[in-house]
Formats: structure tokens, C-alpha cells, sequence
């Protein structure tokens, strides 16, 4: 009895995108039913190693393209592993990826662009919709008895129903639009699999009224050499495995010899994928033994900073019938993950040091994934502090660690940084403002994951990483190599400045830690940093919208001495001016520093109302 269910909200919404479409290039469809099919029977074969029962009956593993100009259909078979009734519902009427109902959201109605990313969700069965009205699946799971249809239109919801089949795998039927019925023409169905599959490590046949022909040449591309290898047929391949539209940024193909044997074909993307930092998200790279699957889901063979690879390592060395459990905890496991995150890494370097340009849109994608190494991986810490690129307010563009310290400034020994949640929102703090008039570089540090490597790592080479936002910033030995923009920080302070700090102090409590003068302020009254020793104030912000830190730690409140607001203060103060004007003036200081900082008010109508009794005290002067 055929059950009728709806599609995921997700999914309705891809699939009309699918149908709607003005994709070109509408043949891919093709490539990602056989790479699905090509992964089936991967992982029926590793199934059998451990279960014998489950193998193909004479053990060979093939996909099958088979078109009915009669039924203007084309079928494509495989005797993988198929699904059972509830994978079919959950496969194929789901999209189990977090981020996913978000990224479809903000997609912007430009349908080519659109298409283009449905291999980021993993999902290209859903692009058999582009050349059909109507999809069959039938499939019956190694080790079932039972087999069912699963059957769609693509527009809201689908059918599953049992059937009865002897073979185990999957046949997937299209009903095939009036203007793509070429899609059932030999030479174009050999076109296309030469063109996309020709890669894929088993047969695919066609089968055009009985008569069977292998179209692909069936060997793992990642066997050849380098030198047999066009750049297309890499291309493809990485398109294949990572079920991507894109073309890679880096293609690293080699072959490891020694101690251990094993061969990698592994590619960076060339654009970002949508759920780079969803917590769930593995890395994309499958393991084979000797050409045989063994499964995208060893979380050791890839270091969580390198997720955003793609691609095969394929083992001589490990043995085929090995469990999960004792795969991940493998040393020779280990031993390949070093090996692969040595290469990866050395070659990202030659990238930076050959084409810098280029190095830097890797670096936009990629590269606040990549410092999570600077805290997983002490071993390859300083390979990671070379790769490192960060925005600063003495380059235009992005810039090295090793560049930044050839700029430093005479009396320099300290690396400088500011953490914020953009560039912007960091040039604009008054922190910046004594950096700035000595002409002293700052690093802007803007991914969040910046705020935990830094205490980590600590120095590059001999000089430490210094936050602005902190107190004790001393830039008075500091050489700024222009005399006169030093001449404002050597200008005595203002009479009764001491005696206003004092005031400040008394008036503002527990509010703040402590109330300083400081020579880091230029053009501000005022700025609020963390003490030596306390949590920098942006990771204590971070913390606390995710309900993270309870009581933050007090604030140093820090005065400009030299500003005229400060100045007319203390003189107000030296002549005997106490009282609400000058403890409403302390209280609107603090205020105006949180505000700058980007942190709430403690009590806005308490602000309101010592804004409004000045602002009226003002006026009637």
C-alpha cells in the first residue's frame, strides 16, 4: 500500500529552485546519480568483507545506464548496498544538514547561482529534476527481503510503496522531459559519462536493447601517475567526491613511499561551503585500502583545521577487514595523518610565497578555519603562525607575521593586536587612537576563534602578542621616527588632573577596577580597558551572548588627560566645583566608554537623565 509524505520545507524549496532553473549545464545531473551509485556498491563491497552473505553474487560491482526511447526513460542501476523503506524517506525526503534551512533562506533568487551550490548540501539526487517530471526509485537493501518504490513529481510530496524485486541495489527511473529526451541517445550518454565518470573505479555500462557496452575506462584515477592525469579529468574527480560545482583551488596528487604506502588525491575548494563551522561537520576525505572503500568517516585521518579538504588517501598498508574503532586509534592512521597535514600545509606555503594574490582568497575562505590549528596542534604551530595572513592598520591588504615584525617600529618588542567582531568596528576604537599617532602597526583580529590561539601561542619568534584593549600598554619607548607626533604625549598634564582621578575613582566604585590616566588616547576623553591579568573585554563579550561567563570582571576606566573635556574637568574641580555636576560628568565618562566599546548600558534612564541635566546646566550658562 502506497504511502504518501511531504517533502522537508528544505527540500520543497531546493527542488523548486531544481525545476525552475536555467542551468546550462544541466547534464552533471547524471554525474552525481553514478557517483551515488559508485558509493553504494563501495560500501556493499566493504560490508562484505566482515559479511560475506551481503556481497554481489559473483562479486563484481557495476552501474548500468539503460534509456527506453519507447517510455522516454532512462534508468540507471547499480547493486550497491541499497535502502531500506525508512532511508528512502530519509534520504530522499530530507536534508539532514544544520545551517541548511538558513543558507537556502538567504539564497538570492539567481537561478544558475543557485544550482550551482546544490552539491554543497550533498544532495545532487535532487538534480535529477532538472531533465525529469517524474523520478521512480526502487530499492531493496543487502540483507532485506523486501524492496520498495519510492516515486516523485518534485513538487511537495512522494510515494512509497513495496514492491517486489530479487536484486539488491537501486534503479532509479526518469521520466524524461519532452526537451531533454537526448538524454536517452547513446552518444550522449557516452559523451557525458566520458566526460564526468570516467574516473569512477567501476564499470558503467550501457545496456541499449540487450546489447551491453562499458563506456568508462574503470580505474581509480588516484592510481595513475600525475603525468596521465589531464587537469579535467582532475577536475571532475574532485567534483565527483566532494559532489561540488566549483572548480578546486589546489590539487594535491602524490604518492607516499616509504615506511608506509599510500596515495593521495586531495583538493582545497575554491569557494567556502556554507556549514564550514557547523560543530557536526567532518572533513570530506574518504579512505580506501588498496582501492577498496573503507569509509568517509574517520575522524583521524584529517585534523579538524584541515575540514575543508576534499578527496581520497588510499592505504597499502592497513588491513581491509579493520573496524572503526580500531582504525581510529590505528598508529598507522597517525602516521598517514601527519604525513598528509605535513604536504598540505608545505604546499599552502609554496602557494603564499609563489602567488600571494591568489594565496589571499584561500585565505578569505579558509583561513580562520586553519588557525584552530595554532591550539590543536603544537607540532605544527609555526608552520601555521608562517600560512597566517591578518588585516592590520599598516597594510592595505592582508599581511604576514613575518612581515609585521620587519615593519616594527624602533623600542618596539611586542606584537600589538585588537580582537573585534569586524575591521571596522576595530579601526574605530579609541584604543587605537596612541598606536595610531605613533605610527605603530596593530593586528585586527576578527574571527572569533582569534580570541584562543592568541593566549595560547603567546609569542612569534621572540616577540609577544600584546591586546590593545589592555591596560599597561607603555608605547612611551616606542620610537614613532616623526619627533613632533611625540611632542603631545611629553606635554605635562593639566593641573588637578590627579585630584579629578581621584574624584572619578570615589564617585564611580565598584562600577569600575580602577581609574587611570593614559597616553594611548589622542582625540577621546576616555576608553575602557582589561587589567593585566583579566580576560580581554571582546572574549568576555563573546562569552556572555552565548551565556558562557557569568560576572564579567571590572573594567579599568582610562582618561585622556590632555583632552579639553578632561582638562576644563579638573579646572572645574580645582575650583571648588564639586558636587552633582561634576559626579553626573563621571558617571556620563563611563557611559560614553561602554557605548564606544559596543556594550549595554547598565541603566539607560539613569543616562538619559544625566545627559539631560547637563545638557540643561549647559544652556543655562
Amino acid at each position: 500500500m502506497a504511502e504518501t509524505h511531504s517533502f522537508q520545507a528544505e527540500v520543497s524549496r531546493l527542488l523548486d529552485i531544481v525545476a525552475h532553473s536555467l542551468y546550462s549545464d544541466k547534464k552533471v545531473f547524471l554525474r552525481e546519480l553514478i557517483s551515488n551509485a559508485s558509493d553504494a556498491c563501495d560500501r556493499r563491497r566493504y560490508l562484505a568483507l566482515t559479511e560475506p552473505a551481503l556481497s554481489a553474487p559473483d562479486g563484481k560491482y557495476r552501474v548500468v545506464l539503460k534509456p527506453d526511447a519507447a517510455a522516454k526513460t532512462l534508468t540507471i542501476l547499480d547493486n550497491g548496498i541499497g535502502m531500506s523503506e525508512a532511508e528512502l524517506i530519509e534520504n530522499l525526503g530530507t536534508i539532514a544538514r544544520s545551517g541548511t534551512a538558513a543558507f537556502l533562506k538567504g539564497l538570492e533568487g539567481d537561478s544558475k547561482r543557485d544550482v550551482s551550490q546544490i552539491g554543497q548540501f550533498g544532495v545532487g539526487f535532487y538534480s535529477a529534476f532538472m531533465v525529469a517530471d517524474r523520478v521512480e526509485v526502487v530499492s531493496r537493501k543487502a540483507g532485506e527481503a523486501h524492496a520498495h518504490q519510492w516515486e516523485s513529481d518534485g513538487k511537495g510530496a512522494f510515494t512509497v510503496t513495496p514492491v517486489e524485486t530479487a536484486e539488491v541495489g537501486t534503479r532509479i527511473t526518469l521520466h524524461l522531459k519532452e526537451d531533454e529526451t537526448d538524454y536517452m541517445l547513446a552518444a550522449r550518454l557516452k559523451h557525458v559519462v566520458k566526460t564526468y565518470a570516467d574516473h569512477i573505479a567501476l564499470p558503467i555500462v550501457l545496456d541499449e536493447d540487450g546489447k551491453e557496452e562499458t563506456l568508462n575506462s574503470a580505474s581509480a584515477l588516484w592510481t595513475r601517475s600525475k603525468s596521465e592525469v589531464t587537469p579535467e579529468q582532475s577536475t571532475e574527480f574532485y567534483r565527483s567526491v566532494a559532489h561540488a560545482y566549483d572548480e578546486p583551488w589546489l590539487t594535491l596528487h602524490y604518492k607516499a613511499e616509504g615506511v608506509i604506502e599510500y596515495t593521495s588525491m586531495l583538493f582545497v575548494p575554491g569557494s567556502k561551503p556554507f556549514d564550514l563551522f557547523d560543530p557536526t561537520r567532518k572533513h570530506s576525505v574518504r579512505l580506501y585500502v588498496r582501492r577498496v572503500f573503507v569509509t568517509d568517516d574517520c575522524a583521524e585521518l584529517i585534523p579538524a583545521y584541515l575540514r575543508f579538504l576534499k578527496g581520497v588517501v588510499d592505504s597499502e598498508d592497513l588491513p581491509l577487514n579493520i573496524s572503526r574503532e580500531t582504525l581510529q586509534a590505528s598508529p598507522l592512521i597517525a602516521k598517514i595523518r601527519q604525513g598528509v597535514t605535513k604536504r598540505v600545509l608545505g604546499e599552502l606555503a609554496k602557494k603564499a610565497a609563489d602567488a600571494p594574490a591568489d594565496y589571499a582568497k584561500f585565505w578569505e575562505n579558509f583561513g580562520a578555519v586553519l588557525k584552530e590549528g595554532l591550539y590543536e596542534d603544537f607540532e605544527q604551530r609555526d608552520a601555521i603562525l608562517g600560512l597566517a595572513r591578518f588585516r592590520s592598520t599598516g597594510a592595505e591588504g592582508l599581511t604576514s607575521l613575518e612581515e609585521y615584525v620587519g615593519r616594527m617600529k624602533p623600542g618596539q618588542t611586542a606584537i600589538y593586536t585588537i580582537t573585534a567582531d569586524s575591521p571596522e568596528a576595530a579601526l574605530r576604537s579609541p584604543q587605537l587612537e596612541g598606536f595610531r599617532a605613533k605610527g605603530v602597526e596593530v593586528l585586527l583580529l576578527t574571527d572569533p576563534v582569534d580570541e584562543f590561539w592568541l593566549p595560547m601561542v603567546a609569542k612569534f619568534k621572540e616577540h609577544e602578542f600584546r591586546s590593545v584593549t589592555r591596560g599597561g600598554a607603555d608605547l612611551g619607548a616606542i620610537e614613532s621616527g616623526d619627533k613632533d607626533a611625540a611632542k603631545p604625549a611629553e606635554t605635562p598634564a593639566p593641573a588637578g588632573t590627579t585630584d579629578l582621578i581621584a574624584l572619578l575613582k570615589l564617585t564611580l566604585g565598584e562600577a569600575v577596577k580602577d581609574v587611570r590616566s593614559t597616553d594611548r588616547l589622542t582625540e577621546s576623553a576616555v576608553c575602557l580597558v582589561a587589567d593585566e591579568g583579566d580576560m580581554d573585554m571582546h572574549l568576555a563579550r563573546l562569552l556572555k551572548q552565548h551565556k558562557q561567563l557569568g560576572e564579567e570582571s571590572k573594567r579599568v576606566l582610562e582618561v585622556n588627560p590632555r583632552h579639553p573635556l578632561i582638562a576644563r574637568l579638573a579646572e572645574r574641580l580645582g575650583q571648588g566645583g564639586t558636587g552633582p555636576a561634576l559626579e553626573d560628568a563621571a558617571w556620563l565618562l563611563l557611559d560614553q566608554a561602554r557605548i564606544v566599546e559596543g556594550e549595554p548600558l547598565p541603566d539607560p534612564v539613569a543616562f538619559a537623565k544625566r545627559l539631560a541635566s547637563c545638557l540643561e546646566r549647559g544652556l543655562a550658562a
